[in-house]
């Protein structure tokens, strides 16, 4: 099952900070998102202030979701982080569109 949330609402001029914070491969907070692409309990594509981030692992469950924050908690085996671009804006979304069609 595929589930999107944009959070774009907000205004396209406000940057929140983005942090991770992993706790023993089992909990892991993100702020700074900007969107949720998809998720399923084995993949999470966010789009966050630093560019899209895609987690791996088993079980993934979303266990905090704060539209107004940009906040995304995610419970589960994380097995894999990584962003996919290090740029913003049209070549981040070239190069997501190439890679995911």
């Amino acid at each position: 099952m595929e589930h999107s949330y944009d959070y774009t609402h907000q205004g396209p001029g406000r940057k929140r900070d983005h942090q991770l914070v992993l706790n023993a491969r089992k909990m892991l907070d993100i702020s700074g998102v900007k969107q949720v692409e998809s998720f399923d309990s084995e993949e999470f594509l966010l789009e966050t202030e630093m560019g899209f981030l895609s987690i791996r692992g088993h079980n993934l469950q979303m266990k905090n979701l704060d539209v107004e924050e940009g906040k995304v908690s995610i419970q589960g085996k994380v097995d894999d982080l990584v962003y996919l671009d290090q740029h913003h804006g049209e070549k981040t979304k070239g190069l997501f569109g190439k890679l995911f069609k």
